[in-house]
């Protein structure tokens, strides 16, 4: 037994235990909570269909991958990961998992921060693990492209350098040539450009290189006077020499290759600073030299991108047996990307982009699961599954490296609320200095406005205005400097579109008549159903006394002005349902109050032309036409899954919603051509829908159907109905 002396002594040494014990739990509380000692956690983007700089947020912490919970999110917070994963600044956020519900834990709730924090950790949550959210409230971020100076652009396996910048430097001969496409290759390391040495560096390298720059090869150039540059230039040698296997997209996936010891200058003694030579494609040659014509041979083009709002982006169609068709999106990587761009004269693929996000396209699918080698001259060449299986929801598009060639310095939008419209100001040349100066609104349209927005980067035109006295800008700069513009709207500046050059004639004058813009970065786009042309086409004859309506609404041919009331008019009839294949609603562009009512038909319309339908002799000779007024633009029904937005009924809000057809049946009024003074014989059925691109579509190329039509004066066959697409099948 233990006395009172031994007892004592027990006690106290308990007692000190519990205290040391306190006292160290205390400690460790105090450090899990301090500030200055947050736990080290990583951060990645993740989610489906997304661009590098986008996706879901999600943290590494104890071992495992989780997400952020939206509660209290807010742009600070935001900005807090974008700048954590080496992004200058963050757009937008997005709550409620708009990049899918992540996995596993979730690991911040509640999260504020100032902004000013250098790690998600330091901001200010329940504590790590401890949420009441579902994956269903996963957060997203968008971040700026821009990166910050020193992030990690060249990494390998063990070793991780850091490269801020990567430029090529042209020579003083070479530096006002656009593109630039030559010139010493240098890294920015350390704060300072740095050349990299020629020893080890490969043609496979610089085909990296020139595709990064937007150019789809390399190729030789005279050494000569590099040589002699570099002899009289300080030199200032990276330490490390880059390993490609050229089919990469960009430097950043390249390895590096062995370190090289520095010497002081003499780093590259058997070698010179490394050079690059780079051929631009032909949009964006400088010049039309002999060279440069035998470089291009212009070819039947086997791939072509459709529905992309900027250069060098858009679907991936495929023409095989005299028809286009899409590529659908299994398997599809950058490298296949990476093959369709080079083909096109573009540079290696920044995305790869699959679920149709640039738009559906029509046709066959020709080919699935593509495997390319990263090295083919074309699409077609590498290995595909002709068996599609797919549907024209995985179509896959692309989104390439192009040159930078300076389309944006050369015209601005002034005045307006966002930067996305505004009037339209050009820098043009006056009296021997540049100026800046507005456009004539005479003839401007939406094909004007979609240049304009494409050589901005700003996607496509909602809208073309011609009066933008609301977008006061700078009164110095209201002097018109180009009128007479007409754009094809395949040009990538205005400078390309027809104009009157240095004599301006603009009888409105500038100020309060310069053109205008609107952009944005999605658009429709119609397709009509060739199909249910053929299958619903039939003849009517129908007395003139029941087409007063339509005579009113000049749905019959002029003949029908002197025609009895008591005679016939022989009518082509047939239904067209028209689908919304695009990335955005299709809607009228005037609005409400200025839709003009038919007291006859009972009913508003909301754009001038809808539809043109027509008949055309064999060599393109109109000889019967007919047209659709918008009746009404809604939603007749939609594919699975989609709700409709728009019905006429009661002034009713009118469209085409994304992936709804709007049906006009055949028994309505003025869903015909007016044949009645029509001679037998063989003839084409053509209808175009949007025809003085009163809308912005993403492509029009798909807005002409046409059919071989048959009339014997009694009966009338149409067959071999089909969507008009450049370069596609003519009828037979």
């Amino acid at each position: 037994t233990c006395g009172p002396p031994c007892f004592l002594l027990q006690t106290c040494r308990v007692a000190i235990h519990c205290l040391l014990s306190t006292l160290l739990c205390m400690w460790v509380l105090c450090n899990a909570q301090s500030p200055s000692g947050p736990p080290v956690i990583q951060l990645r983007l993740a989610g489906e269909k997304r661009k590098h700089y986008e996706g879901r947020v999600e943290v590494f912490y104890n071992g495992e991958w989780g997400t952020v919970c939206d509660d209290d999110f807010s742009i600070t917070a935001a900005q807090v990961v974008c700048r954590e994963l080496g992004f200058m600044n963050a757009e937008s956020w997005s709550p409620s998992a708009k990049y899918g519900s992540g996995e596993g834990h979730i690991w911040l709730d509640n999260l504020h921060c100032t902004g000013g924090e250098k790690s998600l950790a330091e901001c200010h949550s329940n504590g790590f693990g401890v949420s009441d959210c579902k994956h269903s409230e996963d957060v997203g971020v968008v971040c700026t492209q821009k990166r910050i100076p020193g992030f990690k652009f060249i990494q390998n396996q063990g070793l991780t350098v850091q490269v801020e910048d990567v430029r090529l430097r042209a020579t003083y001969s070479q530096r006002k040539r656009i593109p630039i496409t030559e010139g010493f290759l240098e890294v920015k390391y350390g704060g300072k450009w740095r050349q990299i040495c020629n020893e080890e560096w490969t043609e496979k390298n610089s085909r990296v290189i020139c595709g990064m720059y937007g150019f789809p090869g390399e190729k030789r150039f005279n050494a000569r006077p590099y040589k002699l540059l570099a002899s009289r230039r300080k030199k200032n040698f990276w330490g490390f020499s880059v390993n490609c296997t050229g089919n990469e997209a960009d430097l950043s996936d390249c390895k590096i290759g062995r370190e090289i010891k520095r010497k002081g200058n003499s780093t590259c003694e058997q070698g010179m600073p490394v050079v690059v030579s780079c051929v631009p494609g032909r949009a964006f040659a400088p010049s039309v030299s002999a060279g440069y014509r035998k470089a291009y041979r212009l070819e039947q083009p086997l791939v072509r991108l459709r529905g992309g709002a900027m250069i060098g982006e858009g679907r991936v169609e495929v023409l095989k047996n005299g028809e286009w068709g899409t590529v659908c999106d299994d398997n599809w990587n950058i490298r296949a990307a990476t093959v369709v761009c080079r083909e096109l004269g573009f540079g290696s693929a920044k995305e790869a982009l699959t679920g149709a996000r640039l738009g559906q396209g029509i046709g066959p699918v020709h080919m699935n699961e593509v495997e390319c080698s990263g090295f083919e001259k074309s699409l077609t060449e590498c290995y595909f599954n002709r068996d599609a299986g797919c549907s024209h929801e995985e179509d896959a598009a692309v989104r390439c490296n192009i040159p930078a060639m300076g389309f944006n310095k050369r015209l601005r939008l002034n005045g307006g609320r966002n930067p996305y419209e505004g009037r339209v100001e050009v820098l043009a040349e006056k009296n021997g200095s540049m100026v800046w100066g507005t456009v004539c609104s005479d003839s401007w349209g939406t094909m004007e406005a979609m240049v304009v927005c494409r050589q901005l980067g700003l996607g496509f035109a909602s809208h073309a205005f011609q009066e933008t006295w609301y977008w006061q800008g700078d009164g110095s700069t209201d002097a018109v400097v180009m009128s007479g513009v007409r754009c094809s709207g395949t040009e990538l500046t205005m400078d390309q579109c027809l104009h009157h050059g240095k004599h301006i004639l603009c009888p409105k004058g500038g100020g309060r008549f310069a053109a205008g813009v609107s952009c944005t970065q999605t658009a429709p786009d119609l397709v009509l159903s060739a199909q249910a042309v053929e299958q619903t086409t039939y003849l009517e004859d129908r007395p003139m006394y029941a087409l007063q309506c339509a005579h009113e609404e000049h749905c019959l041919s002029s003949s029908a002005d002197k025609a009895d009331p008591s005679s016939y008019r022989r009518l082509l009839r047939f239904s067209s349902q028209i689908h919304n294949n695009g990335q955005s609603d299709f809607r009228p562009r005037a609005a409400h109050h200025s839709w003009i009512w038919h007291e006859c038909h009972r009913h508003y319309h909301s754009m001038e032309v809808f539809t043109h339908y027509d008949l055309l002799t064999l060599n393109g000779t109109k000889v019967a036409e007919g047209h659709k007024a918008s009746f009404c633009l809604e939603d007749t029904h939609c594919d699975e899954g989609i709700q409709k937005r728009y019905e006429c009924a009661n002034f009713g809000a009118q469209g085409i919603t994304v992936g709804c057809w709007d049906t006009y049946r055949h028994d309505i009024d003025c869903q015909w051509i007016d044949i009645t003074d029509l001679k037998p014989g063989d003839y084409i059925f053509q209808v175009v829908i949007n025809p003085n691109y009163e809308v912005a579509e993403s492509d029009y190329t798909n807005n002409i159907m046409r059919c071989r039509s048959r009339y014997d004066g009694q009966r009338i066959w149409t067959y071999n109905c089909y969507i008009e697409l450049e370069h596609n099948r003519q009828p037979s």
